[in-house]
C-alpha cells in the first residue's frame, strides 16, 4: 500500500475513529486502526467489537491494499507534522514508512487478517431524518439514561418509530425524558431500537450541523450514515419499560418561566446542596418562585424570580442536577412545570414536542 493523503484531512478522520477504541482491550489488533486504500479513497476503521466507526477521505493511491496500525501513534505522528502532505508507505510486512517534508516515520502494524470484519446487515428498515435534528434529540434526552450496570435496558436510549414519528426516550427510573419527530415510514416498518450509550454519545460527538441522516436497523444491530461516516453498534436486547403510561396527563397547575433564569437560580443554590437527597426546594406563590438550599452547618442559599403561576401556593423539592440537565439541553426561551403536589412529579415542557418527567425528593 502506498498513498498520499492530506495531513488535516488525515488528522480529522483519525479522531473521529479512535475514540471507541477501548485502551484495555484484550486483542492488540484492536488498538489499530484499520487502514483501506483504493479507488482514489482511504478508509479508516476502528471498533471496540460493539461499536464500530469507519470514515472515509480522499487520497492519491498510488498502490492499493490494506493494513492496521495503531491509532494512537499515527495521530500523534500526523497531529505533529509541519507540513500539508505527507506519504505513507506500508511494506508486505505491515511496517509503515511515514515521509513528510524532513520527517520520516517507521511504525509497525499487524496484518489486516487479525482484525475482526464489519458486521452485515441483512435487509435492514431504513430510515431518514436530518442530522441536527437527531442530533438534538440525543442531546436533550440522553442524560436521563441509567449508568447502573445491573440495569442494562435502561443503559441505553430508547428509538420508537412508530405512528408516522421517531419518540426519543431516555429514563432511569428516577426522571425521564422524551422528545418526538416527524419521520416518514412505512406503516409496516415500526421498530423500538435501544442504542447503547456509547453510541449515542459517539452520535452527538461526530454527527453535523445538518445534512442528511440514513439510519439502518435490524433486530440487533443499527448503523448510521452521514457525511462519509458510518457508525454501526449492537443494539442492547430486551424490550424498553412502557414510557408513555409513567407520563402524568396535564391537569395539574402550569407554571411559565424563564429557562435560563431559571438554571441559574438553581445552579446558584444548589452550591449548598451537599448530597443528592437534600435537594433544592421550589415555593411557589402567586407569580413568584422561591429556590431554597439548606445544609446543616453550613448555611442556606435563596433565589427569587418572576414567573407566570396562579395555581395554589406549592412547595416542591428536586434533585438540582436532575433539574438542571434538560434546562441545559433545552434552547427556548421559556419552560412550563406542570405540578400536582409535593409527592408526584414534576412535568416540564417547552414549545418543542418535549417532555421531562422529574421524580420529587422528600425531605423531613
Amino acid at each position: 500500500m502506498k498513498i498520499k493523503v492530506n495531513k488535516e484531512a488525515m488528522i480529522e478522520c483519525l479522531q473521529k475513529v479512535q475514540s471507541v477504541i477501548n485502551p484495555r482491550n484484550a486483542l492488540p489488533v484492536l488498538s489499530n486502526v484499520l487502514m483501506k486504500a483504493q479507488d482514489g479513497k482511504l478508509e479508516l476503521t476502528a471498533t471496540d467489537m460493539s461499536l464500530t466507526v469507519r470514515a472515509t477521505l480522499e487520497a492519491e493511491v498510488l498502490e492499493a491494499g490494506v493494513t492496521t496500525l495503531p491509532a494512537k501513534r499515527i495521530f500523534g505522528v500526523f497531529r505533529e507534522l509541519s507540513v500539508e502532505e505527507a506519504e505513507l508507505e506500508v511494506s508486505d510486512q505491515n511496517i509503515a514508512s511515514i515521509q513528510a517534508g524532513s520527517s520520516y516515520f517507521r511504525i509497525h502494524g499487524i496484518s489486516e487478517a487479525d482484525y475482526p470484519n464489519l458486521p452485515e446487515m441483512v435487509d435492514p428498515q431504513t430510515y431518514s431524518i436530518d442530522q441536527a435534528a437527531f442530533r438534538n434529540m440525543l442531546k436533550l434526552t440522553s442524560y436521563a439514561a441509567s449508568v447502573d450496570a445491573n440495569r442494562p435496558l435502561l443503559n441505553g436510549v430508547l428509538l420508537s418509530f412508530k405512528g408516522g414519528k421517531l419518540s426519543v426516550v431516555a429514563t432511569d427510573s428516577r426522571r425521564l425524558a422524551l422528545v418526538e419527530h416527524e419521520v416518514e415510514f412505512p406503516a409496516d416498518a415500526g421498530m423500538d431500537l435501544i442504542v447503547p450509550l456509547k453510541t449515542v454519545e459517539e452520535l452527538i460527538r461526530t454527527l453535523g450541523e445538518s445534512g442528511p441522516l440514513k439510519i439502518l436497523a435490524t433486530p440487533k444491530q443499527i448503523a448510521f450514515e452521514f457525511d462519509r461516516i458510518l457508525i454501526v453498534s449492537k443494539l442492547v436486547e430486551g424490550t424498553y419499560p412502557n414510557f408513555r403510561q409513567v407520563i402524568p396527563q396535564a391537569n395539574g397547575d402550569r407554571v411559565s418561566m424563564e429557562r435560563e433564569t431559571l438554571l441559574t437560580g438553581v445552579r446558584r443554590t444548589s452550591q449548598l446542596v451537599i448530597d443528592a437527597v437534600s435537594g433544592v426546594k421550589l415555593t411557589f406563590t402567586k407569580n413568584r418562585l422561591e429556590i431554597l438550599a439548606t445544609a446543616p452547618e453550613i448555611g442556606e442559599a435563596r433565589e427569587t424570580m418572576d414567573v407566570k403561576y396562579n395555581g395554589p401556593d406549592i412547595g416542591i423539592s428536586f434533585n438540582p442536577a436532575f433539574l438542571m440537565d434538560p434546562l441545559k439541553a433545552l434552547t427556548t426561551d421559556e419552560v412550563y412545570l406542570d405540578l400536582t403536589d409535593d409527592t408526584s412529579p414534576g412535568v416540564m415542557r417547552s414549545s418543542i414536542s418535549f417532555v421531562y418527567v422529574l421524580m420529587p425528593i422528600r425531605v423531613s
